[in-house]
């Protein structure tokens, strides 16, 4: 049976949607999707529409794109991006800095879309905001650091001369999931724009006010008006167009979606970056600090309605702090504020849509049915709003159930104690995900050196998830089933640009010169060869 120790903190809202947000407003946002003119007799695609999670009322209709939009737009891109090639790093940065600004001014009301969309808490709204504010910043002060001309040996020390560069690749496209529409959607498009390309989007049908409010704003900002397209519709017809127009993909989304669009860039020779799914592990070790421990698995397994890529859904626990532990991360779970409001009295909102809602259901029941016990949560809450879902631990996890190595991308996590003779790393390692995992312990070196064994793209110690993720100059992406190439960090600017090598030779050609023989030639450079070796010279 579920628990009923989970606290009711707010009652439902009457409605979900926004009172500044008006219909002439919307039709403002929706002027940014891009619509070819001349569609040769094509039909018009039915308007994109979906329900606010917080009372399943329809939000405003939005544009769908066909086909011909999507290339349309990547021409339009592209044209604008030959000139914004031209432009200096620093002046790109400018307008990112101002774009910085007016979101942090007018964060109120892209907190209040992204909770309309998406049912989140407002913390976790903020937390978006809070993490685009940091990544423009930074690209915005190191993208000439990143992108710099960097001078190389050459073959011959003196007489050859080699620059390395990075030249923009022209469009990228982005294909960004709705669990994070501010984060997903403009951080990745950023750093694109700042490297010199242009960039479409193609929104999320469920959350894409939010990309196209921020489109709006960074027009305020001055960013040229075709360099950032935005492009909205079914997944099957605008992404497939927009992988088969575009000169990078930046995806994010599920493991079964992101391998389609390897493939497809792969027929087209094109780059790709996908952080994809994950089942991340938590370990729990000897010495680790009970309260802390459990505080930051409450944190890593629930924020966000446990809708992250990389929020925490396997604890492993020595078995000698598990019962500790255990009754620790209960009640702190317990203490959580379940709701819906557009202030910050809800630590865990709802979930973002009736499909997710289903599947977290499915995973419950199906591991309940076959022997697993609720510690806590377990069970919808449509008294506080239609999507709400209690926090969720589990016990008694077997491999047999559907939650043992499936994602289930909700509030729901399995605890496993783990032996004193037996290896953490080995069970967190279990499956084919890397990307994200944590281990607690007040010995930060044994916890360094188990970090390196465990496979996973980025290794909190003493920390959910965040720690790494945060830092904005550390790179972040998956192993595995869990992705290809990083966001932030060098290689998170650098993805959007191809290298370029500009070589001088000086003095002398590379090889036998007209008037000796290629045996002589052969002979001289084994000499120097040799004397490059004794003198250690790379």
């Amino acid at each position: 049976m579920a628990a009923e120790q989970t606290r009711i903190p707010t009652t439902p809202v009457a409605s979900s949607r926004p009172a500044w947000v008006t219909e002439e407003l919307v039709a403002q946002w929706c002027a940014w999707v891009h619509r070819d003119v001349t569609r040769h007799g094509n039909p018009v695609p039915e308007p994109v529409t979906t329900v606010a999670p917080y009372d399943l009322a329809p939000t405003p209709p939005v544009p769908a794109c066909a086909d011909e939009d999507v290339a349309s737009a990547v021409v339009s891109a592209a044209q604008a991006q030959r000139e914004w090639a031209r432009t200096s790093v620093a002046d790109r940065g400018e307008i990112v800095l101002a774009f910085h600004d007016l979101l942090l001014a007018r964060q109120g009301q892209v907190l209040d879309l992204i909770q309309w969309e998406t049912g989140k808490a407002r913390y976790h709204a903020w937390q978006e905001v809070a993490q685009v504010a940091t990544i423009a910043r930074h690209y915005a002060r190191r993208a000439r650091h990143y992108l710099g001309p960097r001078r190389v040996r050459g073959m011959v020390p003196g007489l050859t001369k080699v620059r390395e560069l990075r030249v923009s690749k022209g469009v990228v496209g982005v294909i960004s999931p709705w669990n994070y529409p501010l984060y997903l959607g403009a951080g990745d498009v950023l750093p694109a724009l700042l490297a010199g390309n242009a960039a479409v989007s193609k929104a999320d049908s469920r959350t894409p006010l939010t990309l196209l409010w921020t489109r709006a704003l960074m027009a305020e900002a001055g960013l040229p008006h075709d360099l950032w397209q935005i492009v909205t519709g079914p997944g099957d017809v605008v992404g497939t167009a927009l992988i088969d127009s575009v000169d990078f993909v930046c995806f994010t989304g599920s493991t079964a979606t992101g391998r389609t669009v390897a493939e497809r860039a792969a027929r087209r020779l094109i780059g790709a970056s996908l952080e994809l799914g994950g089942k991340n592990p938590l370990i729990v070790r000897e010495d680790a600090d009970i309260a802390a421990a459990a505080a930051g698995t409450v944190v890593a397994a629930f924020a966000n309605t446990g809708q992250m890529c990389i929020h925490v859904e396997r604890v492993y626990v020595h078995e000698g702090v598990y019962d500790a532990f255990r009754d620790e991360l209960v009640r702190a779970t317990s203490a959580l504020r379940l709701g819906q409001c557009y202030d910050y009295s809800a630590d865990i909102g709802s979930l973002a849509s009736p499909a997710q809602l289903a599947a977290v259901e499915a995973h419950v029941d199906d591991a309940v049915g076959k022997g697993a016990t609720v510690l806590v949560g377990g069970r919808a809450r449509p008294d506080l709003g239609p999507l709400c879902y209690e926090p969720t631990i589990l016990e008694g996890v077997t491999p047999d159930m559907a939650v043992f190595g499936e994602e289930t991308f909700g509030p729901v996590i399995s605890l496993y104690p783990y032996a004193a003779d037996s290896d953490p790393v080995a069970l967190a390692n279990q499956g084919t995900y890397g990307l994200s995992a944590s281990i607690w312990s007040r010995d930060t070196r044994k916890a360094r050196r188990m970090a390196l064994r465990i496979r996973a793209g980025s290794v909190n110690i003493n920390d959910g998830a965040a720690a790494a993720a945060g830092s904005i100059e550390a790179g972040m992406g998956g192993m595995g089933d869990s992705g290809l190439g990083r966001r932030h960090g060098a290689e998170g600017i650098r993805k959007y640009t191809e290298s370029q090598t500009i070589a001088v030779q000086r003095l002398m050609p590379l090889g036998p010169s007209p008037k000796s023989s290629a045996q002589s030639f052969v002979h001289r450079t084994n000499q120097q060869l040799a004397l490059l070796r004794r003198l250690g010279i790379r």
